[in-house]
């Protein structure tokens, strides 16, 4: 029915708005942290960047769509598809209220898994596991490829390139106090401090613009599913004039502008509502930051985040920047890390598919016991 499409269109855009509010502390708790800008700036900045970063490509939407849920085992249909996003939807807001920075990508990939392991009656194969393109690994498909292989190397990657950035940027400035004159004086942490507080503003929109570019693109994935499904089932054959815009432009691997505009609003709308809980743990608990820390943090995990892009991989942004800081705070001082507080966020990494999943399995279940599915 015509009215599930829309249902599914409007639950997409609630969990893209949510996305946006959980997922802000992402790019601005190292530069509200720091004290560079204030919290409202930050958000300004962060919700002007995810916009732009929206528009930056379409191969992690592309993932979402085809790269995953085997729609030849299972059909993709409008009440899988809600009970995919509520299920990431619940997760993210448990997680919310707890503080805890977890990831939406990964809430959004297990409630998707879920919902589609009950519509297959638990027929495994209605994953895609593994599955090779035709120019090689870089575009191998499937939840090995696409989620659990960058699931575990990103927060590795992310660790790494925060203690390498920070690291050759205390390399720089003991060249420089070494070489005198100028130089030397440059190097004083005042100056660093004041070059690094205004350098910063920099990184934190090259990372608000890559948490759009991977973040704001499921949602799309998301509403192509339901969309294609909806054109092969007839559906959209009962639209009215006013929204022939929403006929696909091809498969389910196009992904139309006016989804891409959408999604890209949405989220930057829930960028601008803020999500200071979140903020509080990765800016403050985990360890001290300084604008050079926060400037490296930010750098890596951009840098991280842009790459995973590129290849359709929807890398958390999470994962990454809460890897950064992580690795930012150990190239200081091992000390300084805050255990108590990692742990808890590694604890909740590892739980959000399989509890995202289980609430999506769950819900479709319920959905069938009634009827409605």
């Amino acid at each position: 029915m015509l009215t599930l499409v829309l249902v599914v269109i409007v639950v997409a855009l609630a969990f893209e708005f949510i996305n946006g509010f959980h997922d802000t502390a992402n790019s601005i708790a190292t530069v509200v942290a720091t004290k560079v800008l204030s919290p409202g700036q930050a958000v300004i900045l962060a919700a002007m960047t995810n916009l732009i970063g929206a528009f930056l490509g379409t191969a992690v939407a592309k993932t979402i769509a085809s790269g995953l849920v085997d729609t030849d085992v299972v059909a993709m249909t409008s009440q899988l598809l809600i009970c995919s996003l509520l299920g990431a939807i619940i997760w993210n807001l448990i997680t919310w209220w707890r503080g805890m920075p977890s990831s939406s990508s990964h809430a959004l990939i297990g409630g998707l898994c879920g919902a589609a392991l009950a519509a297959a009656h638990n027929n495994w194969h209605a994953l895609i596991w593994s599955k090779a393109g035709d120019a090689g690994w870089t575009s191998n498909k499937g939840l090995l490829w696409k989620v659990f292989v960058p699931m575990v190397s990103s927060p590795f990657a992310g660790f790494l390139l925060g203690v390498l950035v920070l690291g050759l940027l205390y390399l720089i400035i003991a060249a420089m106090f070494r070489a005198g004159g100028p130089l030397a004086r440059a190097a004083r942490p005042r100056w660093v401090n004041a070059f690094f507080g205004k350098a910063q503003i920099v990184s934190a929109a090259y990372m608000g613009m890559a948490h759009g570019t991977n973040d704001a693109q499921k949602t799309m994935g998301i509403i192509a599913l339901a969309i294609f499904g909806a054109q092969q089932a007839g559906t959209l054959d009962q639209l009215p004039s006013w929204l022939a815009f929403m006929h696909p432009g091809g498969d389910e691997k196009v992904i139309d502008t006016w989804i891409i505009v959408t999604c890209a609003l949405v989220m930057a709308a829930g960028t601008a509502a803020g999500g200071w809980r979140i903020i509080k743990t990765l800016g403050h608990k985990m360890v001290k930051l300084h604008p050079i820390d926060g400037f490296a943090a930010e750098t890596a995990s951009a840098t991280i985040l842009v790459t995973a892009a590129h290849f359709g991989m929807p890398v958390s942004t999470t994962h990454s920047i809460s890897t950064a800081i992580m690795g930012v705070g150990f190239a200081k001082n091992p000390r300084a890390l805050k255990l108590g507080v990692i742990e808890r966020i590694v604890w909740a990494w590892i739980l959000t598919i399989p509890a995202a999943g289980a609430v999506g399995y769950a819900l479709f279940k319920l959905f069938a016991a009634f009827g409605w599915a």
